[in-house]
């Protein structure tokens, strides 16, 4: 290569076009683009058109011969996806999902991981390995299934809640294990037990150092970022921490993921989370795209031809074996039958973490390179079925449910588990269009509606929406408001509407109210009566409109959103 050519540009270039052609087009049929990078690394890899890059030169520009000549880029594509799991796992949220987080999920890695263990050992796998296998193929893929949730629109669903909270626990099972492959790795001679409590003993003081210091020197740092109100500074001092944490783990013989997870937990606390949340994002799309592209590439096709009917056997057995443990652990802990087995069977694949485990213990020597190219494809494989488990369990729990009556009353030990929701009073054009937002961004809620043809229709489709009258603070009680973040009004009687407000704001005082109004007179009663925030419907409507004349008529769209916000903090004047 010329002394003045950028490193690894071919292979820079291929991915890109993967990420910005074949992915789409992968999507456009429904194929996750998870499943989609597998999918071209397996293509495009040594063990796909590579192996025939000899013999037709013009497949040399398109094939990756050499996976490790990528393997440090995709690392920091396992780095993000570790930062923005730890991001998600406040305390708040595991608090408020505590028993499904804490029991079922808990439970189900633990039984799960000891009956896929105990089948590694048998087959031959030394205990180090047979461990790793376990506990790392209990757990699920995160980004497949809560994407799947939310394609499927069940993710504030009961199944929805009850997947996640068991997939909240597997991320915090990250930690652990990859503790546990740095013991196995750098164990050599040691017992069991020594491994285990040097690699414990490393992992617990260099996090709490990092947990420490980090709660001291990052908050000001990122006021100091976010007061420059510059979008630049502040995602240059997110990468300089998630990066920055993970070298320091990796100074204590540690993993870069498990810095990337104590970073993540370190801001998930703070009020810069959210920020984060969306600067990163397309950093973590790429980059864990660039990693399963890595995976996709070191999956041999030979060794899958040699022990095809074995592989598929095993995916099989994987499936049917966490799926049945799960619906039973999920009945046993007061979930329905049918939302039990349609967990179950959304939760039976291998997840991601069960590739980045295979493929650490291979490197590390714990693996043998042929079983774990087994353990690599069935991991694989598992994880592009899952769509089709998706639906599968979607029928099942129909199946089960055939001929019970859904009752249309909200359901107070249902409800219960529900901690920091929106309640959203009418079910209208308005309430289902908050209801989409709320679900692509993950918050639970429920909804009330006195149209019982329309409530009967979504709970079929298991939305969590309940006949109920959304005017009458004891309904309101019923579907926990003591416990709401915020009720939305969208009421269609103007009086109705201020007399529920009054009624909410006497009993629950600090709860967030945010009402819809027909006109500007409307909303000044609704203030009156103690809204916290009042939506003017008509003239929102003309502002919008008047917005897009103005962008069609060339204004910067900064302008017109400057102007919009000062005509919105004026009360609408002029109007």
């Amino acid at each position: 290569m010329p002394e003045h050519a950028i490193p690894f540009l071919r292979e820079v270039v291929v991915f890109l076009v993967i990420a910005a052609i074949l992915v789409p087009l992968f999507q456009r049929v429904r194929i996750s683009p998870v499943l989609g990078f597998l999918l071209a690394g397996v293509v495009i890899g040594p063990f796909g058109l590579g192996a025939l890059a000899d013999r037709f030169a013009l497949l040399g520009y398109v094939a990756i011969t050499d996976v490790e000549s990528v393997a440090v880029l995709a690392e920091f594509g396992v780095v993000f996806l570790l930062f923005l799991i730890g991001l998600e796992l406040s305390l708040e949220r595991l608090w408020s999902m505590r028993r499904l987080v804490l029991g079922l999920g808990s439970t189900q890695v633990l039984v799960t991981g000891f009956a896929i263990g105990a089948i590694a050992f048998a087959w031959g796998n030394s205990i180090n390995a047979a461990i790793l296998i376990g506990v790392s193929f209990a757990l699920s893929s995160t980004a497949v299934v809560v994407e799947e949730l939310i394609r499927r629109k069940e993710f504030s669903t009961r199944v929805g809640r009850a997947s996640f909270s068991v997939l909240l626990f597997q991320d915090l099972s990250v930690v652990p294990i990859l503790i546990l492959v740095s013991a196995f790795t750098g164990a050599a001679g040691e017992s069991f037990i020594e491994a285990l409590a040097v690699g414990f003993g490393v992992a617990i003081a260099a996090a709490v150092a990092i947990l420490v210091l980090g709660r001291i020197v990052l908050r000001p740092l990122f006021r100091l970022a976010a007061s420059a109100r510059a979008p630049e500074f502040f995602v240059a001092i997110t990468l300089l921490t998630v990066i920055g944490v993970s070298a320091a783990t990796a100074a204590a013989g540690l993993s870069l993921a498990l810095g990337a997870f104590l970073a993540g937990l370190l801001l998930a606390e703070t009020e810069f989370r959210h920020q984060i949340e969306v600067d990163v994002q397309p950093f973590k799309g790429l980059l864990m795209g660039l990693f399963f592209l890595t995976v996709g590439m070191s999956i041999d096709l030979q060794v899958f031809a040699k022990l095809a009917p074995l592989i598929i056997a095993s995916v099989i057995g994987l499936i049917a074996l966490k799926a049945g443990l799960l619906t039973i652990l999920g009945r046993m802990f007061g979930l329905p039958l049918s939302c039990a087995a349609h967990a179950g069977l959304l939760l039976g694949q291998a997840g991601e973490f069960g590739l980045l485990v295979v493929g650490l213990a291979i490197a590390g020597g714990l693996i043998e390179p042929v079983p774990g190219q087994f353990f690599l494809i069935v991991a694989g494989l598992a994880m592009m079925v899952t769509p089709a488990l998706a639906i599968a369990g979607a029928r099942v729990a129909t199946w089960l449910e055939r001929g019970a009556a859904h009752s249309l009353q909200p359901e107070p030990d249902e409800i219960a588990e529900i901690g920091h929701h929106v309640i959203i009073a009418g079910y209208g054009r308005v309430g289902a269009a908050i209801a989409a937002l709320l679900r692509e961004e993950r918050i639970d809620y429920v909804a009330l509606d006195l149209d019982s043809a329309l409530v009967g229709k979504l709970r079929a489709h298991d939305e969590p929406v309940f006949f109920g009258d959304g005017r009458r603070a004891d309904v309101l009680a019923k579907v926990g408001a003591e416990r709401a973040s915020a009720i939305v009004l969208t009421l269609d009687a103007e009086q109705d509407a201020e007399q529920a407000v009054r009624d909410i704001r006497k009993r629950w005082p600090d709860v967030q109210v945010y009402a819809r109004a027909r006109d500007l007179e409307h909303a000044a009663a609704l203030d009156a009566a103690g809204a916290t925030r009042t939506i003017p419907e008509l003239a929102e409507s003309s502002l919008q409109m008047g917005a897009f004349v103005l962008s069609g008529l060339g204004l910067p769209q900064d302008a017109v959103n400057t102007l919009v916000d000062r005509l919105r903090e004026r009360g609408y004047e002029g109007i």
